[in-house]
């Protein structure tokens, strides 16, 4: 039987449960109504009725989705469903027994009022008992199942709305092999409850109290799993973490729900301990933007580039071309969303960026909708050292990917733009101000002749954990070769979001440019929150691996490198934040030259680079960017 059949099959089936609940309904209720004389002397006229009142209540029951419902998950939304078809019945009962039998065929009334409530319980009875007596059954088998295998012991930290689902995955068996023994929650007003019949047994202050007072009722726990709200900073996590390990306990965390996933259990990252809420994110939003869509990411294979490729998958993109110059990169990212995605439409193409032929030929032979531009040099003293070759990434082949996105008819090509690039200071910062520039330049010029011309957008933020390159696997690497970690000042502070926020944010940005069609708007800011000192961060990543920072790992200040700063910035001083009506995201206005004197600029850029000019290269770009940092480059 194919699966459609054995749907179909199964709705039958329940459509007939329905059909004889009425029927039971119906005849239970009329016979405790009537006594045996009046009732053997209605029961004909009932018989010839009967049929026509149970073919309106399966299409009543369909209507309200019960003969749909899968049984095993009847919740309270299923139950007012319930409760909402057996009121309807109940009224056509009313109009069956006060408009058509009682003046026209029977003389009075047939059922009389004290019938059809009693039909209303019944129905309701008949309808639900099966539906709640299945789920129970299943609830119970479950748990038994899960205490056969041998659950680990398990005690739950956060709030009892974050536990809630998580207890309703394991109830389910979606998630398996632990067995709750009880919650701590950091709210007051869940000491003392149950919560899905496992009690509360205190707050996060309680943790080693609680554990140890099980151990001695012979309830030993084993594993600790912490939901969303014990990352909260009043949480203390940092502490629940090291009582944790003090006591042996295996620690999970329950991520925050994205996009309608399933709950699923996941180590500690660092990520947790930034103590920083992620922005909430439209999803459909997003897939409003990318369904169905041909979409070209360059640099698609780095930690950036791939996630937006991740993404766009997720959120319904029919095409997507990666342009990587990484063979093993493009290998390795192929591999993975062919895995994640197997009916994906992938395509993987090597190309460098600096090549403009090439670009354009593989844009005009995919015809992209959209085009995601990350590729880039993006490690600041390497640029210091290396500056010819972040002009020629960053400024030339940003410009390459942004004429070829125009020539191939794209809705919008979205540059992956950085905070360094606001009042830059290092050549980073310089080379991808420089391309926002001319992306600024070249939307301003195409938007004055064509309505629904291609946009040219930027999307600046700033660091994010665990990239390639980024300080998070450094100090991860350190920690695990015994120390020293390596912080560059004691002061230095950086913005911080997860790439998958990053990205999602990202995709968003371009919505709003896209759908809402601003017309001053072409460069966007990502709420970052509140900026992380970087010290601190590395003495959370000590303490994350069971570890004292200053006793069992030192931290040591190496210096601050070439074209650093202590603080970035999110708007430079003459660039006015605009609020565009998205959380998490904002709109910068910039100075925004003319696509002529862009050219002019690019022209001189252009014989700097071919000289290997540095000074040429220096004075071209303080030229074209005035705001940059008195020390910049």
């Amino acid at each position: 039987m194919t699966p459609l059949s054995s749907l179909a099959y199964r709705n039958f089936l329940i459509a007939v449960h329905d059909a004889l609940a009425t029927v039971a309904a119906v005849l239970a209720s009329f016979y405790l109504r009537f006594e045996s004389d009046l009732f053997i002397e209605r029961l004909p006229l009932l018989v010839r009725v009967l049929p026509f009142f149970v073919a309106l209540s399966v299409v009543v029951c369909y209507a309200f989705n019960l003969t749909t419902t899968k049984w095993r998950f009847f919740s309270l939304p299923d139950a007012l469903n319930l409760f909402r078809a057996a009121s309807v019945l109940t009224i056509a009962l009313v109009a069956l027994d006060y408009i058509f039998l009682a003046p026209n065929v029977y003389g009075t009334y047939f059922l009389g009022k004290v019938t059809i409530i009693l039909y209303w319980f019944l129905q309701v009875f008949f309808l639900g008992a099966s539906r709640f007596a299945y789920r129970y059954f299943r609830y119970t088998r479950t748990l038994h199942h899960a205490r056969e295998l041998s659950a680990t012991p398990t005690l739950m930290i956060g709030r009892a709305a974050d536990l809630e689902v998580l207890l309703r995955a394991i109830e389910n068996g979606s998630v398996k092999a632990i067995w709750p023994a009880g919650l701590l929650s950091p709210s007051r007003a869940d000491w003392g409850q149950l919560l899905r019949n496992i009690p509360v047994l205190g707050g996060v202050d309680d943790l080693e109290d609680v554990v140890r007072d099980l151990a001695s009722r012979k309830r030993p726990i084993a594993r600790l799993v912490m939901g969303p709200s014990a990352f909260e900073v009043d949480a203390h996590p940092e502490k629940i973490l090291s009582q944790a390990r003090k006591l042996g306990l295996v620690v999970s965390r329950l991520p925050s729900l994205d996009g309608g996933e399933a709950p699923r259990l996941k180590p500690i990252a660092v990520e947790d301990l930034l103590l920083r809420p992620t922005q909430p994110i439209d999803h459909g939003r997003i897939e409003q933007l990318v369904k169905a869509k041909a979409i070209v990411v360059t640099g698609g294979a780095g930690s950036i580039g791939s996630e937006i490729c991740e993404r766009l998958l997720r959120h319904g993109a029919s095409r997507l071309l990666i342009i990587e110059n990484s063979e093993p990169a493009l290998y390795a990212v192929m591999e993975e969303l062919s895995a994640r995605h197997p009916g994906a439409m992938v395509e993987g193409r090597i190309a460098d960026i600096r090549d403009r032929n090439r670009i354009f030929q593989l844009m005009r032979g995919f015809g992209p909708e959209m085009v995601f531009h990350a590729a880039a040099l993006k490690h600041v003293p390497i640029l210091e050292r290396d500056w010819s070759e972040g002009v020629k990434t960053n400024v030339f082949g940003s410009i390459n990917v942004a004429d070829a996105a125009v020539a191939s008819g794209a809705e919008a090509m979205v540059l992956i733009s950085t905070d360094k690039a606001i009042e830059p200071v290092s050549m980073l910062g310089l080379t991808k101000r420089f391309a926002e520039m001319y992306c600024q330049a070249l939307d301003h010029d195409i938007r004055k002749g064509e309505d629904q011309a291609t946009r040219l957008i930027s999307v600046r933020f700033g660091n994010v954990l665990a990239s390639k390159g980024s300080v998070v696997p450094k100090f991860k690497a350190q920690i695990e070769a015994g120390g020293p970690v390596t912080v560059t000042h004691p002061d230095m502070v950086r913005y911080f979001m997860t790439i998958r926020e990053a990205c999602d944010l990202v995709i968003t940005a371009a919505s709003h440019a896209v759908m809402s069609r601003p017309d001053d708007a072409s460069v966007f800011v990502l709420n970052m929150g509140q900026p992380v000192r970087i010290v601190e961060l590395a003495e959370r990543m000590i303490r994350l691996s069971g570890l004292e920072p200053g006793r069992d790992i030192e931290i040591s200040f190496s210096g601050m490198r070439p074209g650093e700063r202590l603080n970035e910035k999110l708007f430079a001083r003459e660039e006015p934040p605009v609020e565009i009506g998205i959380r998490g995201v904002m709109a910068a206005k910039p100075n925004e030259p003319s696509i002529l004197q862009m050219k002019r600029w690019l022209d001189a850029l252009e014989r700097a680079t071919a000289k290997v000019d540095r000074n040429a290269i220096l004075a071209v770009l303080h030229e074209a960017i005035p705001e940059c940092g008195s020390d910049a480059a």
